[in-house]
């Protein structure tokens, strides 16, 4: 159902501005949502979509402008504030306790109560009710750990609902679900705008986008570009709003990826029956000079483990390392660095960047733990590498002494990418690294990969993005049930065939 264009807005933003230090946020941007649509927030990482979404919710107060809600101006100092007007958010990272049962969550500050103290048997015949009007039918005494993170995302929509929410934001929602988890999301939010409930979606899946929205609005550098009905806006224009050029054919790195390699001689990285019990089976990987070597499967297919018992990260149990021919023994992280062997880790806020450290500080921590905390790197040879990959990975503000955590997802993302450019490894390891960020950021790091392997860089490429791992490697080892079950030409392989083998573990078709 597309939202009546008539419909009074329950949401009216106008004018907003943020300023930061040094840094002008939003500048004059208006927003307008309707009861019963789904209307999509898109931008790079950097445009103010984050910014706009925290304005409305209470978490930064604006410099001027002004927010109504179903026609009443309204002033929010704390989210609290947010929430009694009616506007609740469910983040990617679910913000729920793990160590309550899923009733407990739902109902989590408006518990049933008698005398003087917790109907339970109430608060869970409540808790059920509510998620039965989701279409949920979950034990609402089984704890929320047990539970996926789908789950646990729809179990927070539940909670919202429970605050009688006119205001659902979900910002990036679908980026740690499989398909079946996103159909299973989108019937909800299908549900709730045919009740009337407004729902302000934030993803960097245009496909989804397209599959689920009625509008979509555009920032780009903090400013309003349009708002558009979503039948009258082509994914090209839309990419083009975004980032304010036509984006560069992706045909033209998958031509660039798609090189024939070298794999007469003796593999950079090798390993033979690396596994370990209970995480992944015995498996062997090989990597030549220049290649990249992407690494397909579903959620839990054992992707992560595998790399991560490559680096050393995870110890394994079985199997052995070969570098250039020659036995390694890694069994830590260190011992990885010291043969040149980087990984960049797919989740970037716990185990990639300091926030609370600058820039260059960030980019030199890996050449400053390969050389060694005892021998410091003059502060000439830091600043040259570190102005050297903020320009060629376009990080944006190039400030060099910006602070990491102030920057867009897309933006730490080049920072982490550079700290471990600037080790000159001969292996580089890329787990999801352009997940949750926008088409431009993807673009250059998957054009800075295909350049930098054409140069000899080994690369191994992991994305639950099918279509990437296919655009970027040469040749594809795939995954399933933790377990590897075969290798494919990325040359050679479409994606409806990549899909066929995992599902069908690989039985007959060639590897």
């Amino acid at each position: 159902m597309t939202a009546d264009i008539e419909v009074p807005p329950i949401v009216e933003m106008r004018g907003i501005t943020i300023r930061f230090p040094g840094v002008l946020a939003l500048d004059n941007v208006d927003f307008t949502l309707r009861p019963g649509e789904v209307h999509s927030l898109m931008g790079e990482n950097g445009a103010g979509k984050s910014t706009l979404i925290k304005a409305l919710t209470g978490v930064y107060a604006i410099d001027s402008g002004s927010i109504a809600v179903a026609g009443e101006r309204q002033t929010f100092d704390t989210a609290a504030d947010a929430q009694e007007a009616g506007i609740s958010t469910v983040y990617q990272e679910v913000n729920l306790c793990t160590n309550l049962t899923v009733g407990e969550n739902v109902m989590l500050g408006h518990e049933k109560r008698r005398g003087t103290g917790i109907d339970w048997k109430a608060t869970h015949r409540e808790a059920a009710r509510h998620l039965d009007s989701l279409g949920l039918q979950l034990d609402t005494r089984s704890m929320l750990s047990n539970h996926s993170i789908a789950i646990q995302q729809l179990v927070a929509i539940s909670r919202a609902m429970v605050l009688d929410a006119k205001v659902l934001i979900l910002d990036e929602p679908t980026s740690s679900l499989d398909r079946g988890e996103v159909e299973q999301l989108f019937g909800v939010i299908r549900d709730l705008r045919d009740k009337g409930v407004a729902i302000l979606f934030v993803s960097h899946f245009l496909d989804q986008v397209y599959e689920i929205s009625d509008r979509i609005t555009v920032l780009r550098n903090g400013t309003l570009v349009g708002e558009y009905p979503i039948e009258e806006l082509p994914r090209d224009a839309l990419v083009t709003k975004m980032i304010g050029r036509e984006l560069e054919d992706l045909a033209a790195i998958a031509n660039s990826s798609h090189r024939s390699i070298d794999r007469t001689g003796t593999p950079v990285v090798k390993a033979t029956g690396l596994g370990k019990r209970g995480v992944l089976e015995p498996a062997d990987l090989e990597i030549y000079e220049g290649e990249v070597v992407g690494i397909a499967g579903l959620l839990g297919s054992g992707r992560t483990e595998l790399v991560r018992l490559l680096y050393g990260a995870d110890r394994a149990d079985e199997g052995s390392v070969e570098v250039h021919g020659e036995h390694a023994r890694l069994h830590q992280p260190r011992h990885a660095i010291e043969h040149r062997i980087s990984l960049s880790s797919e989740n970037r806020r716990e185990e990639g960047v300091v926030a609370d450290l600058t820039v260059a500080e960030n980019i030199v921590l890996g050449m400053q733990a390969r050389q060694g905390w005892l021998k410091k790197i003059p502060k000439k040879d830091q600043d040259a590498v570190v102005q050297e990959y903020i320009e060629a990975l376009g990080v944006r503000p190039a400030n060099p002494n910006a602070l990491v955590g102030n920057l867009s997802g897309g933006n730490q993302q080049k920072v982490l990418l550079a700290r471990w450019l600037a080790t000159a490894p001969e292996l580089l390891v890329l787990d999801e690294p352009t997940r949750g960020i926008d088409v431009g950021a993807k673009a250059d790091i998957q054009r800075k990969v295909a350049e930098l392997s054409a140069q000899g860089l080994s690369v191994i490429f992991i994305s639950s993005e099918l279509e990437e791992v296919l655009r970027m490697a040469q040749r594809v080892v795939v995954l399933r049930d933790r377990k590897k079950i075969g290798e494919l030409e990325a040359a050679t392989t479409d994606l409806d065939a990549l899909i066929d083998y995992i599902a069908n573990a690989g039985e007959g078709t060639a590897a």
